[in-house]
């Protein structure tokens, strides 16, 4: 962040937020003219929605999901591991290297790659089980309901 803008709380978090978000466009960039990726049905709204999933999880806003990060995941999607687990998780999306973070290049290519990684699995699971049924759920209260129309 450059010296000359003095963002503090709020501000400076959404300025965060607006520079990954940056980031990950121009990786989306990359694989859209990526010749391998090619033939992939509807790569740029795929990769729209892993560039919302994954900043959603990127807790320390250095675009690397971490090993809290994908704790919260797991947790958020209802499939809590425990860290020998995650390491696990981590290892096989980053192919084995030694860090413990997941970058965005890794996670997409595990996303669109044949390969079937529990991470993958967990993830277009819960995008089928919030689909289009969970978009016809309405927020709020449910209405009100009288005796008469009980079953």
């Amino acid at each position: 962040m450059p010296a000359s803008k003095n963002l503090q709380g709020g501000k400076a978090f959404g300025h965060l937020k607006d520079q990954q978000k940056v980031k990950l466009e121009e990786i989306n960039q990359e694989f859209l003219e990526d010749q391998k990726y090619r033939d992939e049905d509807d790569l740029a709204m795929k990769l729209e929605g892993f560039k919302n999933k994954y900043a959603e999880f990127d807790l320390n806003d250095q675009g690397e999901i971490d090993l809290m990060g994908l704790k919260r995941m797991m947790e958020k999607l209802g499939v809590p591991k425990t860290h020998l687990e995650l390491k696990k998780m981590i290892m096989e999306v980053t192919g084995g290297s030694s860090s413990n973070t997941i970058d965005y290049r890794d996670f997409v290519k595990m996303m669109l790659g044949k390969r079937s990684a529990v991470l993958k699995l967990v993830l277009l699971f819960e995008d089928k089980a919030n689909g289009p049924a969970a978009a016809c759920k309405s927020d709020g209260p449910p209405p009100k309901r009288d005796i008469s129309s009980l079953p």
